[in-house]
């Protein structure tokens, strides 16, 4: 094949003349040719001070910013401006998680190794016809659209619909006239059982380390359905009412965090770069994720001060330290409903603290990629949970609830601030929406689709309760009595037991069979130090609105 010339991809799918060739030879380009599409080799450094050479697709560019007026002088011996750096590159690492993307200089791209060209565009309009092509027992998506997008109604009963038609089809449900569950403590001497993959799920002790749910999880606020960039609909959230929940292995939920990451509703958001490097608030300096809808003259700083109890932002430390000294609150603007030892977590209605609330969706969506309801927030009610000091409550994460769930959902959207992830905190934040669900007397789901990180958290956490519960019983216990006494829903239990191979066909009927591996990591799991919820320090009685304070203006 020809070496290809800089004007090669503007004659790609040209009529009458040869192909254009897919990959630019090395040192048959320079940096001008560098254009939104192409897949280039960029050094990216290495934490332990070396670099490696990664395969990255350019999703942006621009001029390189002119430092602003709040921006610190640089040092006097930093060393010049490489020309090369005039024009920086927004990319993405290829098989590498999307919160890894960077704006680069040019002086970081090697121009020494081969250059991918986009692809023709007649071949991706040829790969969105096969992807839009309707399959049995997927959603029939729009013509001539790569990534369709379920209205939210329709998700929602479809979400209803599908917990329901697991509880009627599934055999579990019909295998005694009672509606008792028989269940098994061992996994090798019971005669009949099947022993199709008998470890089950539990041997992987690496792919149980992010399962506290310590990092980031949601739920759309918004209820509509999550499709990724190839048109394929996300996996933790079923489309189809008729169809089950697909059941994936953790190698594989890992693999997929691992090489995507994000959560993205339209193709058109997958180039959305983000407009912010950092986050300071308090004494943690973040870097952001994603893209947050934060006012443009914010958008080039390199660090973005936050005031960690009003959540105020300002552009320059000057302002935020001339703000603490009139900024009087020490805590979320709420209602103190649980403390013990120095957790914290506050009540806050959406209607009432419009502005906190806000500025804590601007905050998080830098790190939620598919969160787009900042400004409408009267609808929920943010609980949020704090670490107390000296100083005040700090803020560590939180988790929002609409205040009228028609489909019984107790989360819309959860995360924890990335400072205070990694710490068991997410499972606290989840055991406590199910506790607020107890107190309700219901019956509570997260909101669907979760993401890649909220299904790891959730089904570590669903594991945990309904193992403890039938090791702890001496009886035959029924779906219904698991479901009541942990507030879980029969659709997510169902879906936990089948992830965890534990129902089985024994004796003419179904049973849930506690293999091995699953009693072994649950003992593990129970040997480790884990905070955990006190239903005792719970001060708190369901909010009751009337129907003009459920009138949201829309």
């Amino acid at each position: 094949m020809a070496p290809s010339t800089p004007s090669t991809p503007h004659r790609a799918g040209s009529e009458g003349g040869s192909p254009a060739p897919t990959v630019a030879a090395p040192g048959s380009y320079n940096l001008e040719d560098v254009i939104p599409g192409v897949k280039i080799f960029v050094r990216k450094p290495l934490p332990n001070g070396q670099e490696e050479q990664r395969k990255a697709e350019v999703l942006s560019t621009r001029p390189k910013p002119k430092p602003s007026a709040f921006a610190p002088p640089p040092p006097p011996d930093a060393p010049p401006t490489d020309p090369k750096d005039d024009t920086e590159y927004y990319v993405h690492y290829v098989e590498f998680n999307k919160r890894l993307d960077e704006w680069v200089g040019g002086s970081r791209l090697i121009t020494d190794k081969e250059m991918e060209w986009p692809k023709p565009k007649d071949e991706d309009k040829k790969k969105r016809e096969k992807v839009g092509k309707a399959t049995p027992g997927s959603a029939t998506p729009t013509k001539g659209t790569a990534s369709p997008r379920p209205s939210g109604s329709l998700l929602k009963k479809a979400a209803t619909k599908a917990a329901s038609a697991v509880g009627k089809a599934h055999p579990l449900a019909k295998s005694t006239p009672k509606g008792k569950v028989p269940q098994k403590r061992k996994g090798k001497d019971q005669p009949g059982l099947d022993d199709e993959d008998e470890d089950g799920e539990g041997e992987d002790d690496n792919a149980s380390v992010d399962a506290d749910g310590d990092i980031s999880m949601t739920g759309s606020q918004d209820g509509e359905g999550d499709v990724d960039a190839d048109g394929e609909i996300d996996l933790s959230g079923p489309i189809n009412p008729q169809a089950a929940p697909k059941v994936f292995s953790k190698k594989q939920e890992i693999e997929k965090l691992r090489t995507s990451g994000s959560m993205t509703q339209s193709h058109s958001e997958v180039s959305r770069v983000k407009n912010l490097d950092k986050l300071q608030m308090g004494k943690h300096e973040v870097e952001t994720w994603y893209f947050s809808p934060y006012p443009i003259e914010y958008a080039h700083l390199p660090v973005l001060y936050i005031c960690e109890f009003c959540l105020l932002y300002y552009p320059s430390f000057t302002q935020l330290k001339r703000h603490r000294t009139k900024c009087t609150l020490l805590h979320p603007p709420g209602n103190e409903i649980y403390r013990h030892d120095n957790i914290s977590f506050f009540e806050i209605d959406g209607r009432r603290q419009r502005t906190w609330c806000r500025n804590l969706c601007l905050i998080s969506k830098c790190f939620l990629d598919h969160k787009t309801l900042y400004y409408d927030v009267d609808p929920f009610m943010y609980y949020c949970m704090t670490i107390k000091d000296e100083y005040g409550c700090h803020l560590i994460g939180y988790f929002s609830k609409e205040k009228e769930s028609p489909e019984g959902y107790n989360v819309a959207c959860i995360l924890t601030l990335p400072q205070y992830q990694r710490k068991g905190y997410g499972r606290v934040l989840i055991e406590f929406s199910y506790e607020l669900s107890k107190v309700e007397g219901k019956l509570g789901s997260p909101e669907k689709p979760l993401s890649d990180l909220g299904l790891l958290g959730y089904r570590a956490y669903w594991q945990e309760k309904i193992v403890e519960l039938l090791v702890n019983s001496d009886d035959e216990i029924s779906l219904e009595e698991i479901a009541l006494k942990t507030s879980i829903t029969h659709g997510d239990i169902m879906h936990t037991c089948q992830a965890l191979q534990m129902i089985k066909y024994y004796k003419g009927g179904h049973i849930i069979h506690l293999t091995d591996a699953v009693l072994e990591q649950h003992r593990k799991t129970m040997l480790k130090s884990r905070r955990s919820i006190d239903p005792k320090a719970l001060k708190w009685k369901p909010p009751v609105f009337s129907r003009a304070q459920l009138a949201f203006g829309f």
